[in-house]
């Protein structure tokens, strides 16, 4: 129904302005023209050059129409509401935009050097397009554009310009930095096509398409987006859009719609918010926190549907996630319609996803598993957390240099897992950090790295887990089930005492290197590299092609031992404190310890425990070159190597004697060869054996002789370096 709420205010002026109209003469082609008598008078008026309203304070409502060639300003401190469709157009000679369609069989409309605007809203003014109805716009519609009328009439809005209509509109080419608003419940569709240097806030209360198969939208200066409604983005084919500015939501119900085309990609580089303070002209929110955070009757909620499209959250620049919130607050779809969708993550910072992502109706997001594939890109610093479960039926990509992480201190994640389709393709980091909830993962490959880290358990399952990364556990456990191995991964670490590799019953195959301090569950066959004081829970076999590395501690192993290989002490000077009775459980303080990693400072060398074997079946095999009594000389110290040692069957080095030869001879064993040598590096000791005194004699003969050649061919005088009698 129309408001009357000027009329009743302002009947004496549009009495006094029927009067005018009566005398005045033709408006004059120069300068502008003032009509705000006739328009308070409710007549037509005809434009033939720049005209001005100035709305008195209060709503004036506008019956007439305007028609003509000129522009229209509407001024004031009131409220311009027009009832009816008025069409008019630039003088000829300010037209200059252009029109395109191309695209061949799939046409979209471009619009180059846009006109100038034929209507201007000042700063405190404000101009309504209808009172609820489906007329009342302003336009001009020369263009024989696709699926939608393009307007040719471009607008400048500084003041406030509200869409009170039920009908599809176009407002051409937006300008300004004012308020463009439209009401709740209103169901009418404004097509926002182009591009718009308009930087002040947009209120949908209804629905606004921000590109279509038709049109590809760019609001570049937007300030921010009070959405009420629905705001839909499409593309055409082949066409990126993106999308900068912060959304804001007040009340329960709204959306971002998201669709492209083949080819197509739309880029949303803000953040969709709850907004509890700012009115429609600045909407904020007072406490970030609240967008994790039910509010009353849930009108905090809001939701994002991506349906066949290709979309982006972040540009690479910015560590601000789309979609804050948890499942109470926020709802993500990922539907499939011409295709399935992909959902990328394209941060420069830690960024945390409290949602999950699924394939729901709306609000119901869990009712269904969500049609698309999920990327975290390889931007430096991009590092997503998952901190909830995720519900979409795809594969999970995570590039080069990104970190994806499953649980945080704000919650539990997880990925669906067990089909091709919902493979991990891991090139960069997965960081699993649940505390309660233990997850399953299947079909993880790539050149990335794995960590467990979270008290809960991780379990990898069947035979294509193939990743190539190092494998890290840092806390909790990591299983192995079901044909899963680690046979591919670079390096297996155990970075304390409180990680744990469960192999289940069919062991670990060592085919790279283990180290660390944790703990394995299951047999451990060793064909590569072993270092650490790690404990088996199991036997252990050292194949030929295997190494252990004595560092930090003994090996411990409550299963059967059997033995080849190289055995490596290096780092033995580490554990030189360790004593027959400790069996390698206590070393000395570091800074204590001296150049002779034989002896400590409170005396002579200690016995060094290899391996403690906390089985009762004796030790099988030996390592290469050190059976049972073999002696091993660590720096000015000779050992002698036992597996029976300790409490029977522990494998040590026994101190012989420190001898007081010079450091790297070696010492002699009993039957009379020089005690074997392990490798070992950078110590004074290291093995050196005869052979540097061998090189130092024929330095010494190098340098002797040819000055004794020299005196027998009887040079005399001669160089700086010559002999002298």
């Amino acid at each position: 129904m129309r408001s009357h709420t000027h009329r009743t205010t302002a009947a004496v002026g549009a009495l006094a302005a029927v009067a005018m109209i009566a005398t005045a003469p033709p408006a004059a082609g120069a300068g502008t023209r003032d009509i705000t008598a006739y328009v308070l008078a409710n007549r037509d008026v005809t434009l033939t050059g720049d005209t001005v309203v100035t709305v008195p304070p209060g709503t004036t409502t506008y019956d007439g129409v305007f028609r003509g060639e000129g522009t229209l300003t509407v001024r004031g401190g009131g409220t311009l509401v027009l009832t009816r469709d008025s069409d008019f157009t630039l003088p000829q000679a300010r037209q200059r935009q252009r029109v395109a369609t191309p695209g061949g069989n799939h046409p979209y409309v471009t619009v180059a050097a846009p006109d100038p605007p034929a209507i201007t809203v000042e700063r405190g003014a404000t101009l309504q397009y209808g009172n609820g109805g489906t007329a009342g716009l302003i336009g001009h519609f020369p263009y024989d554009t696709p699926a939608f009328r393009l307007n040719q009439d471009n607008i400048r809005v500084d003041g406030t310009l509200r869409l009170s209509l039920r009908s599809a509109y176009n407002l051409g080419t937006i300008s300004g930095s004012g308020l463009i608003t439209q009401p709740r419940f209103l169901w009418g569709t404004w097509d926002l096509s182009g591009t718009h240097a308009f930087s002040g806030v947009i209120d949908n209360g209804t629905q606004v398409n921000a590109g279509r198969p038709e049109f590809a939208t760019s609001l570049p200066n937007v300030r921010k987006v009070l959405n009420q409604g629905t705001w839909t983005v499409d593309t055409p084919l082949g066409r990126t859009v993106t999308m900068g500015m912060d959304f804001y939501q007040r009340e329960y119900g709204s959306d971002i719609n998201v669709q492209s085309r083949p080819g197509s990609k739309v880029v949303l580089t803000g953040q969709y918010s709850w907004s509890d303070q700012g009115g429609d002209t600045d909407p904020s929110l007072s406490d970030p926190a609240l967008n994790w955070t039910p509010a009353r009757k849930n009108v905090n909620k809001r939701g994002t549907n991506i349906k066949g499209a290709n979309v982006q959250w972040g540009d690479g620049t910015t560590h601000r996630i789309f979609m804050p919130g948890t499942a109470e607050t926020v709802y993500i779809n990922l539907l499939a319609a011409r295709s399935r969708s992909k959902l990328t993550f394209d941060y420069d910072g830690p960024v945390t996803l409290g949602a999950p992502i699924g394939g729901g109706r709306f609000h119901d997001t869990l009712s269904a598993p969500g049609a698309g594939d999920i990327v975290i890109a390889g931007t430096r610093g991009n590092d997503v957390t998952f901190a909830a479960r995720q519900y979409y039926d795809g594969s999970t990509t995570v590039e080069k240099g990104a970190v994806l992480r499953l649980g945080s201190a704000q919650g539990d994640g997880s990925l669906l897992t067990g089909t091709e389709r919902r493979r991990v393709v891991n090139e960069g980091t997965l960081v699993v950090h649940n505390a309660r909830t233990a997850i399953s993962l299947s079909h993880v490959g790539g050149d990335g790295a794995l960590v467990q880290s979270g008290a809960a358990t991780t379990t990898l399952t069947g035979s294509a887990v193939t990743y190539t990364g190092t494998t890290t556990v840092t806390k909790g456990t990591l299983a192995l089930r079901e044909g899963a191995t680690l046979a591919h991964s670079e390096a297996i670490r155990l970075t304390s005492s409180g990680a744990r590799l469960d192999t289940g019953t069919a062991g670990l195959r060592v085919a790279t290197t283990l180290t660390g301090k944790g703990t394995v569950k299951g047999t451990v066959t060793n064909e590569g590299v072993v270092a650490g004081p790690i404990t088996v829970s199991g036997g252990y076999t050292q194949r030929p092609e295997g190494e252990l590395v004595l560092r930090g501690g003994p090996l411990k192993v409550t299963g059967a031992v059997r033995l080849g290989g190289e055995l490596d002490l290096s780092a033995a000077g580490a554990d030189s404190g360790r004593t027959a009775s400790d069996s390698g459980r206590t070393t000395t303080d570091p800074a204590r310890a001296t150049s002779d990693p034989a002896h400590t400072a409170s005396g002579p060398a200690r016995e060094i425990t290899v391996l403690d074997h906390e089985g009762r079946s004796k030790v099988v095999g030996a390592f290469r070159g050190l059976r049972e009594g073999t002696k091993v000389r660590l720096a000015d110290t000779t050992y002698r190597i036992s597996y029976r040692g300790g409490d029977g069957n522990d494998v040590v080095l026994s101190p012989v004697a420190a001898t007081s030869t010079p450091s790297g001879r070696g010492s002699v064993s009993s039957g009379g060869a020089p005690a074997a040598e392990p490798r070992t590096a950078g110590t004074a000791g290291s093995g050196l054996g005869w052979w540097p005194y061998l090189m130092a004699v024929g330095l010494l003969i190098g340098l002797v002789l040819p000055t004794t050649l020299r005196r027998r061919g009887g040079r005399r005088g001669g160089g700086r370096h010559a002999a002298h009698d």
